[in-house]
């Protein structure tokens, strides 16, 4: 049985694809389209997914969409009407891709795909959980979704047993925990739905000295961690902004502007919200274990994206194990979908192997020698065991390498086959990974991928953490890794098995015998503005734009000073407000 689900035309389309019950392929549409968030419908991922199933459209049994489109317009219609005449310029924008795409949603996947057969549709938070919970491990779990909003809900909890969930409780629009931390996202000068993990890794910079003014003003919470907004300060639910004029005078003045420098307020501001955000996201979890009874949680949902929330959870409430799934966001709703038409509504037995990683994307290992053959760049080539050997002389060296193996990941982390790798001991790294490498902000910080059984030596985490999705103290006798230690002595951890990904363990492993070190710095394979790369020509073309030293793809090797200089239609740093690769 072949069921394919679709996410799309808000942000992060996907497709994925479950064959007999398994996830056997998933994909965002960014990564082939290079545009970042791509919410169009998802085309070239899909159609990677029937290649990698073996199968064609006609093959497919039941196609699945990861909401309910008209109840969604319902929302917003009621929403303009309640706050007419402030919503009008919204309304006048938002009403053409309603009337032409987004209310069709039945007839374009028909359309698009040639698919003739009736498409299931489920509620947003739903599909959520089921992306949680029918992708766990679990036999039975309580489920906690948060987001910004889907149809109406923007936070559930409900009790996942067998191939059934039961949503017990939820929040409704307009209050909405993902919507705050987008006010805030907003209101500190970055890009909504996108830079939210910048706020994040800001925060250890600050103090959270707006903590009482945002409890007392903003939001209201209950000891449960239920909450209602306080929409006097905000315009998401009428305009085209995040905040209002009374948002700018509660904290001082007007929103910081994009890529101005960022003043110690900013950082507080960073600091407060997060310190908001895991206090409700805290209590919401020991609600729902003293509700439920339930010793194990699954989270999905934007906002189970905040992996400094999701290690407090681990580390402060009762639940004793908790699993997130990778692409947590709007993607992760493909599988989500395609996972509750075959488990929970035609009634298949669940299988633990259901989904076992999130390399889930496209392979192109047996086409990386042509490439480079036909566009006569030169390389070496290696085999594994030499490989893994050279590229860890090179590591030790204090060279950064970019590094494409084997299947690209599902979800917004790269963890070992689109990875741009470091030495974690070199306290240069971070700063030349960041400023001459990713052109991004210098306060953002680095993983450390580290083996699974060296974790618990390096940091303050007792379970597997193999998305990147929990954070933990590095413990103090072993900060002698400060490219992957945040400045609060946190890190952001991916715990890798031989299993997970075997050359990539190969490799961090050769690390360990060689160095003493069982842990690499690994950061996305992009630079800033881009989605991660997928193919070895946008790996090229991000080792040739950046100050990557050696590139990686399957077992040819590419060293930066044997290349010839890459000429392009228009300076690319330019065109990305990029600094200068040479600049100290």
């Amino acid at each position: 049985m072949n069921i394919l689900g679709i996410s799309a035309y808000y942000h992060d389309s996907a497709a994925a694809l479950i064959k007999d019950g398994k996830v056997v392929a998933a994909a965002q549409e960014e990564r082939f389209t290079r545009k970042k968030h791509d919410f169009g419908f998802p085309k070239n991922a899909v159609d990677y997914c029937l290649k990698a199933g073996g199968i064609e459209v006609s093959d497919l049994d039941h196609v699945g969409f990861y909401d309910k489109p008209l109840l969604k317009f319902e929302r917003i219609l009621s929403t303009y009407i309640a706050t007419f005449p402030r919503s009008f310029p919204s309304f006048f924008k938002a009403m053409p891709m309603w009337l032409h795409e987004k209310l069709w949603v039945p007839q374009l996947i028909k359309e698009k795909l040639g698919f003739k057969k009736e498409i299931f549709f489920i509620e947003h938070h739903l599909s959520h959980a089921s992306s949680a919970f029918l992708a766990s491990p679990f036999a039975e779990a309580a489920i906690l979704t948060i987001d910004g909003v889907g149809e109406w809900t923007t936070a559930a909890y409900g009790v996942g047993k067998g191939n059934d969930i039961d949503i017990l409780k939820e929040i409704r629009f307009p209050h909405s925990l993902g919507l705050l931390y987008n006010a805030f996202t907003y209101y500190l000068g970055f890009k909504v739905n996108n830079d939210e993990y910048k706020v994040m890794g800001l925060a250890p910079y600050g103090e959270p000295v707006y903590y009482d003014l945002i409890m007392d003003n903003l939001i209201s919470v209950k000891a449960d961690g239920s909450f209602r907004m306080n929409m006097k300060y905000f315009a998401y639910d009428y305009g085209l902004r995040m905040t209002n004029r009374n948002f700018d005078s509660l904290f001082g003045g007007p929103r910081r502007s994009p890529e101005s420098e960022l003043t110690q307020k900013d950082k507080n501001l960073a600091a407060s919200i997060q310190k908001v955000t895991e206090e409700i996201v805290l209590r919401m979890a020991n609600h729902i274990h003293k509700e439920t009874g339930q010793k194990k949680l699954c989270m999905a949902g934007g906002v189970a994206l905040n992996c400094v929330a999701n290690g407090r959870i681990l580390r402060e409430t009762p639940f004793e194990d908790v699993f997130i799934q990778p692409a947590a966001g709007d993607a992760g709703c493909a599988i989500g979908v395609a996972s509750y038409i075959y488990y929970t509504l035609l009634k298949n037995k669940r299988t633990k192997d259901a989904f076992k990683n999130a390399y889930l994307g496209p392979d192109y290992s047996d086409t990386v020698k042509d490439y480079l053959v036909s566009n006569n760049i030169e390389f070496e080539e290696f085999n594994k065991d030499d490989l893994v050997k050279k590229v860890t002389q090179i590591l030790r060296k204090k060279k950064v390498v970019g590094w494409l193996q084997g299947k690209m990941e599902f979800g917004p982390r790269a963890l070992g086959s689109r990875s741009i790798l470091a030495d974690p001991t070199n306290p240069d790294a971070k700063y030349t990974v960041n400023s001459k490498i990713k052109f991004r902000e210098e306060f953002r910080p680095f993983a450390p991928t580290v083996l699974l059984d060296k974790a618990k030596d390096f940091f303050e985490l007792d379970k597997p953490s193999p998305f990147m999705l929990l954070v933990a103290q590095v413990k103090k006798d072993k900060r002698f890794i400060p490219a992957v230690t945040h400045v609060n002595g946190s890190a952001r951890i991916q715990t890798i098995t031989k299993e997970d990904h075997p050359i990539y363990y190969d490799l961090i492993n050769e690390f360990y015998k060689q160095s003493g070190c069982p842990i690499l710095l690994n950061t996305s394979f992009n630079l800033r503005g881009e989605p991660i790369v997928c193919t070895p020509h946008d790996a090229y073309l991000c080792f040739m734009r950046s100050g990557i030293d050696y590139l990686v793809m399957g077992n040819f090797l590419l060293d930066k000073t044997r290349m010839k200089t890459l000429v392009e239609k228009e300076d690319y740093r330019r065109k990305y407000k990029m600094s200068e690769i040479d600049k100290d």
